[in-house]
């Protein structure tokens, strides 16, 4: 017996628009300057933009934050406990080549209940990031 995969649409660059859109109006409503990045299912970023004001290294930070959302398929929220000592992943973050950040912020992007990319929010707080990311992700259909 086979079983027929449906296909899932992939993430476009006007999906990944109105991510960045989305991210930035929530933070500007809180008085916050962040930067977001939107990667797609294989890594590459889609979009990205840097608010002026921004701290030069919340590009990093976002980059980083929704690689690591993709890489793990879980919200960088959920993964900070699992790298301090004595966790799941305490040695993660060096072991590897590329750099993974576990500070919230990054959340992995679902379509049809398949991956299809991560967004990452940096400049804010962690939870503050966290939040753009997820209300970025509520405007998505």
């Amino acid at each position: 017996m086979t079983t027929a995969t449906t296909a899932v649409a992939p993430l476009t660059s006007h999906d990944a628009d109105t991510l960045v859109t989305a991210a930035r109006r929530a933070a500007e409503a809180a008085g916050v300057t962040v930067s977001v990045t939107v990667l797609d299912a294989g890594g590459h970023p889609l979009a990205f933009r840097r608010d002026d004001r921004a701290v030069l290294i919340s590009g990093e930070t976002s980059h980083r934050k929704a690689f690591t959302a993709l890489q793990l398929n879980a919200p960088t929220a959920d993964l900070v406990d699992a790298v301090q000592p004595g966790g799941l992943f305490h040695t993660l973050p060096t072991a590897l080549d590329r750099p993974l950040l576990f500070i919230a912020g990054g959340v992995p992007i679902h379509r049809d209940g398949r991956l299809v990319g991560a967004i990452g929010v940096g400049g804010g707080a962690p939870d503050q990031d966290h939040s753009f990311a997820v209300t970025a992700l509520e405007t998505l259909v």
